[in-house]
């Protein structure tokens, strides 16, 4: 709706890339940044069009997954990644079916030619990983696993041929997308941004007051693993609070509001005042936490109006309750953080 063919869509807080993704397949410029080195690993697989000889290779590699992880086969430690503790949590009594076979998967990927046919699986083995350990109380047997692996391979196989699909069918061609594994702020430094100015910046950023674990799976109660950085085969090294802006029990957020501040600071200074900023967000208390992001924004030189179409909502904004949403965030105010609004900004004119 608020951009044309060529145009730049930026998502600075990316995540798994659907922004680009979408923005990609509708031939727009796409530019996407996340301070997460998973976010951006799943990014780049989400992004990288795939041919009929890929699909080929990673079908020959899953045909003999059965063979290939069976428990009954030699071990294949990943001894660095576990000196470094990437595979905490996932040895247990329930646990090491699930870890050998992950170990036994990614140690075959080198069977596959081509680096995102080996990444395109990683991924997938990613999301199978995280259905069988992320906050289950009883853990699926390897088995299941492997009929899951299967089952999520077919569809991202599926999704990945609509996408290319997609591409294939653009007038002018599919432009390039640009992942960055970095922070927001001092954007304006990085010429891939900054020389061409984004026409609509979408994106969500972290919550204020909701504590959202973007980097570890619980395994069965609170037990913290970062396994899916080794998964993935990209490193960690950061706490929860790098990813969402501090603890969300800081005093009145200052920290997550001087974050913000200059976050969209940055923001400001690759964006003209044709830029349409589009942001979702939701609050642990909006009652207090909205108006102060508000605030914050207009201090960054951004002004909010309504969304250009009637919306049902009493303070004419678009919010949406999302079910069975998990956060460990004070269910306080009028709005619980459940419920998710989509907040429309355009720079000031001054």
């Amino acid at each position: 709706m608020f951009t044309q063919p060529g145009e730049v869509v930026f998502d600075p807080f990316m995540g798994g890339g659907t922004t680009l993704v979408e923005a990609r397949s509708l031939g727009r410029r796409a530019v996407g940044t996340d301070v997460s080195s998973l976010a951006t690993f799943t990014a780049k697989v989400k992004t990288t069009p795939l041919f009929e000889h890929d699909f080929e290779n990673i079908n020959n590699w899953a045909s003999g997954s059965e063979e290939r992880l069976n428990l009954r086969n030699s071990p294949m430690r990943a001894t660095e990644w576990i000196e470094q503790g990437y595979q905490n949590n996932i040895s247990g009594k329930n646990t090491w079916p699930i870890r050998k076979t992950l170990e036994l998967a990614l140690a075959s990927l080198g069977e596959l030619p081509s680096e995102k046919q080996q990444n395109f699986v990683r991924c997938a083995l990613l999301g199978t990983a995280q259905w069988a350990l992320d906050s289950r109380k009883e853990i699926p047997s390897a088995k299941e696993f492997r009929k899951r692996l299967l089952a999520h391979l077919a569809s991202m196989e599926q999704g990945a041929r609509e996408f290319s699909a997609a591409l294939k069918d653009l007038p002018h061609g599919p432009f390039e997308v640009t992942c960055l594994n970095r922070s927001v702020v001092g954007i304006e430094d990085e010429p891939q941004v900054a020389d061409n100015p984004p026409r609509l910046v979408l994106t969500s950023p972290p919550y204020p007051g909701v504590h959202a674990i973007y980097h570890r799976w619980q395994v069965q109660g609170r037990r913290e693993t970062p396994a899916p950085f080794w998964i993935a085969n990209t490193l960690d090294g950061q706490g929860g609070a790098f990813y969402t802006f501090g603890d969300r029990r800081q005093q009145n957020l200052a920290g997550y509001y001087e974050q913000l501040r200059a976050t969209f600071n940055s923001i400001a200074r690759v964006v003209d005042r044709e830029t349409l900023l589009v942001q979702m967000v939701a609050f642990s208390d909006p009652s207090w936490q909205l108006p102060k992001y508000l605030e914050a924004m207009e201090e960054t030189n951004f002004t909010e109006f309504k969304p250009p179409f009637p919306t049902s909502s009493p303070d004419g904004r678009i919010w949406r309750c999302v079910p069975n949403r998990k956060w460990y965030a004070d269910q306080k105010g009028t709005t619980a953080s459940s419920k998710e609004v989509v907040l429309f900004h355009k720079l000031a004119r001054t």
